[in-house]
């Protein structure tokens, strides 16, 4: 049964619609508004009614189940996080307010979530700091020459950013200010905002960590790493974005390495993505050692992808029995060279718990251009092109992209964010979600059904 079926069947078990604690009647509700508004909302809500007579009859479940999959509400992240919350509602002894959040809001933000929501994420960067700026300036795109901290025991700073996210935010969508709009300024109830950067000592850092981690249900974190031409506040807001979108019960945690945040800069970002790659390999030795997660999920993106592969490769080889932690391996159009990535990345990639998950497509942009650079394919290109190696789940994210450099389809496209939010939350591979197989010679890859 699918989630969205779940849902319904189990509230409909304990009196909803109209016999069902307020907790769990207002997030029914709030799935019926869901599905109202796709064209075949009529058939839904009848298949719904027929069950709520028969709630445990297996073939009106069925009716159900094929009704969502036809009209695709399965794709719909609103659909999906309101059938989570309502699920999780049901399972809470205790009545809850109509209004949850699928993230903590500390209490100092009471007087203003009814306009945005407030999502805390972990961060650790070998970003050269300036105590003296406001959160958005606080890490520069210089490498770190203080010691962190400002201690003298390596390169990097550790901490946690607020990150607003405003009532009305679309899914995978990274609202900022708009000239168009006549927007001048970050407003927390229109636009994710960097509200606060607070810096930590190491041991401060990971006890609160491993507070949240300890506070989800299963015990989890994703740690993203961001790709070239990203600032440390974009990288922030985008972390921010994605816990929220994905409904991540754990800790989201982001490694920010000195990208200049410049279209212009790439060749800076590409050398400093190869000075950072060690910084980024113990970091991630660090935390899988002191957090106690028990699903680690890893996202690396463009660039940062080069980091993040390598990373884990090292882990394996030098320290496989603390890597096998590491539940998932993300890697969103990554900008690695594919004969690199083929010969000498992925086969160190094969003692992972699971297989690596690889989103490719032949519309990125960025990826263009550094092909240009360099004279080779990347591993994040699709087409006739595209990197199908053992070990690797490659899915082509070609037309799902819309964001102005097509190359943050993995978290700007509705479809690319349930595909992850599946992989995450259920653990499916490929042949288990919402993708179309295509067998070629070289092996097979994965498309979105249409």
């Amino acid at each position: 049964m699918d989630l969205i079926t779940s849902a319904v069947v189990a509230a409909i078990g304990h009196g909803a619609p109209g016999h069902a604690p307020e907790a769990v009647a207002s997030h029914f509700r709030r799935l019926m508004q869901a599905i109202a508004k796709f064209d075949s909302a009529a058939t839904i809500l009848d298949a719904i009614a027929a069950l709520e007579a028969a709630p445990d009859h297996p073939q009106l479940q069925l009716a159900l189940s094929a009704a969502l999959a036809a009209a695709k509400v399965p794709d719909d992240m609103e659909t999906l996080f309101a059938a989570q919350g309502l699920l999780d509602a049901l399972q809470r002894p205790l009545p809850q307010l109509p209004e949850v959040e699928t993230v903590p809001v500390p209490a100092d933000k009471s007087a203003v979530v009814s306009n945005y929501a407030v999502v805390k994420v972990y961060f650790a960067t070998d970003r050269q700091r300036d105590v003296g700026k406001p959160p958005a300036q606080r890490f520069s795109g210089e490498r770190s020459i203080t010691g962190g901290n400002g201690g003298g025991d390596g390169p990097l700073s550790y901490g946690s950013c607020d990150i607003s996210i405003p009532r009305d935010h679309r899914m995978g969508q990274l609202e900022s200010p708009s000239l168009w709009r006549l927007e001048f300024r970050d407003d927390p109830a229109k636009h994710v905002v960097l509200l606060s950067a607070e810096v930590q000592e190491r041991d401060n850092f990971f006890a609160a960590l491993k507070m949240q981690i300890r506070a989800s249900a299963a015990k989890s974190a994703f740690v993203f790493v961001h790709g070239y031409n990203v600032s440390f506040e974009d990288a922030a807001r985008r972390t921010g974005q994605m816990a929220y979108d994905l409904g991540f019960d754990g800790a989201p945690v982001f490694y920010s390495w000195p990208s200049r945040g410049d279209l212009a800069s790439y060749t800076i970002d590409e050398n400093n993505i190869e000075w950072s790659t060690p910084h980024i390999t113990a970091f991630l030795a660090d935390f899988l050692a002191s957090t106690e997660a028990a699903q680690v999920y890893l996202v690396g993106h463009s660039m940062g992808s080069r980091g993040l592969a390598r990373a884990v490769a090292d882990l394996l080889a030098a320290q496989p029995q603390l890597a096998q932690k590491i539940t998932e391996i993300i890697l969103a159009a990554p900008d690695i060279d594919a004969a690199v990535f083929r010969h000498d990345i992925a086969p160190k990639l094969a003692g992972a718990r699971n297989p690596v998950t690889l989103y490719a497509s032949s519309q990125d942009l960025a990826l263009a251009a550094s092909k240009a650079v360099h004279g080779y394919p990347r591993a994040g290109d699709s087409g006739a092109g595209m990197l199908i190696v053992a070990g690797v789940e490659t899915i082509d994210a070609t037309g799902v992209d819309t964001s102005f450099m097509k190359h943050s389809y993995f978290a700007e496209k509705r479809s690319a964010l349930s595909d992850m939010f599946y992989l995450i939350r259920s653990q499916a591979r490929a042949d288990q979600r919402f993708l179309d197989p295509v067998d070629t010679v070289a092996g097979r890859y994965w498309t979105f059904k249409p």
